[in-house]
């Protein structure tokens, strides 16, 4: 079994942070690397620069111990974890460019006989890609035994520290070796099974758990926009057939947030174009879905005789977390700034302190409190169903026009 002592993780975002602090109170020394000269100033001071219950705890013991640090430089290591993003590009094809960059900070520093992860969401053949971009660099090391695996994150937000530790892993390597050697590293925290194959299906694997997801949240959101055409309530609806003892219908919503579900199923359909029929058109009725939020706001509006203030509940992709990587609701915020310029737009998000960078440059929009932005508006648009809202009392919401694209209040 391969024991590591020193491991570098690229990447301190949401999933990175999570694993440097997870493999340091093991015992493990861990490096941290960053762009973000901010986020690196918050690790090293033992805080964490966004929302993740319990993660706070690690950090700063982690820290405090010298088990983990810092910095904007890549350093010297025995395993490197590659966490960094993989957006889409304008025709929804994956973009690499972070990946190797980070792969292109690492190559000079290698010896020969490195254990490489990756670990960013990425279309079938990014390990291979990265492995690849390595050796053009470092031709001199293409008959070293370099260890190149995919090993993809299969947590939650908002329950990553649990889920890190007790959740199934994954473990794909370009060789066998790469894989037990994946293995072995996770194995220091990871209690759940660990199932190995080959980089490709495990890169593979990831996209089709989260494209499955897609497709079962495009049935839910089809469903809502059929029911309010027809005039029945979707909710009570979805209740009824879910008594069914096979049937579980998921819940609609105002779209698909997040790295994950709103981005993995374009790399499907981006590898295999004529065959992801139905992975395409459910990324497409998920993606419809905040025009449709913005029709029942138009509706109501139309049923005022003044110009509407309006509240907008919720910026983050999910409930409960300061994430907003993708959210619809945010996009619908954005949007409806734009619909409605003549309208002052409360924004609501009570995860975070500051105007989002996509509301920041709308002069109609405010940040506010939820009681507030409750008081003044006409219209309620409630997008997230944070705890906070569903304490909201049915007297605050009277006199309103509501949009509740998460059945909260129904």
């Amino acid at each position: 079994m391969k024991s590591f002592s020193r491991v570098v993780v690229v990447g301190l975002g949401y999933i990175g942070l999570p694993t440097a602090a997870i493999l340091a109170s093991r015992g493990i020394k861990v490096s941290g690397v960053d762009v973000n000269e901010a986020t690196v100033d918050a690790v090293n001071a033992g805080r964490v620069p966004f929302v993740e219950p319990a993660l706070g705890d690690f950090v700063e013991k982690a820290v405090a111990d010298g088990m983990l640090s810092a910095s904007t430089e890549t350093p010297a290591g025995e395993a490197y974890i590659i966490a960094v993003p993989t957006p889409f590009n304008a025709d929804k094809s994956a973009n690499l460019d972070y990946i190797k960059a980070a792969a292109g900070n690492v190559a000079p520093l290698l010896q020969g006989d490195e254990l490489l992860i990756l670990e960013s969401t990425s279309p079938p053949g990014a390990t291979e890609i990265m492995a690849e971009h390595i050796y053009s660099i470092r031709p001199d090391l293409r008959e070293s035994n370099l260890l190149f695996a995919h090993c993809p994150e299969r947590v939650l937000p908002g329950r990553v520290m649990e889920e890190l530790v007790t959740n199934d892993r994954i473990v794909g390597g370009i060789t066998r070796e790469a894989a037990e050697a994946a293995r072995d590293l996770y194995s220091v925290f990871c209690e759940g099974e660990m199932l190995l194959t080959d980089a490709k299906t495990a890169e593979m694997a990831k996209l089709v758990e989260n494209s499955y997801r897609d497709v079962n949240i495009a049935f839910a959101n089809e469903l809502s926009v059929i029911s309010s055409r027809l005039g029945i309530n979707v909710w009570e609806l979805i209740e009824l057939a879910n008594h069914h003892p096979r049937v579980n219908i998921l819940q609609p919503g105002p779209g698909v947030g997040g790295h994950c579900i709103a981005v993995d199923p374009w790399f499907i359909v981006a590898a295999a174009p004529e065959e992801s029929l139905l992975i395409r058109q459910a990324r497409e009725t998920n993606d419809a879905k905040p025009n449709w939020v913005i029709e029942q706001v138009r509706q109501a509006a139309a049923g005022l005789s003044r110009t509407p203030k309006i509240a907008a509940l919720g910026l983050a992709f999910k409930a409960n977390i300061d994430d907003l990587r993708e959210s619809p609701a945010l996009s619908i915020a954005a949007q409806l700034a734009d619909e409605f310029p003549e309208s002052s737009i409360l924004a609501v998000e009570p995860h975070v302190s500051a105007m989002p960078k996509a509301l920041a440059g709308k002069s109609n929009v405010t940040l506010e409190e939820t009681d507030a932005a409750l008081e003044n508006a006409d219209i309620v648009v409630l997008l997230v169903d944070h705890d906070q809202f569903k304490a909201v009392p049915a007297t605050a919401l009277a006199g309103k026009a509501i949009v509740d694209t998460r059945g909260l209040w129904r």
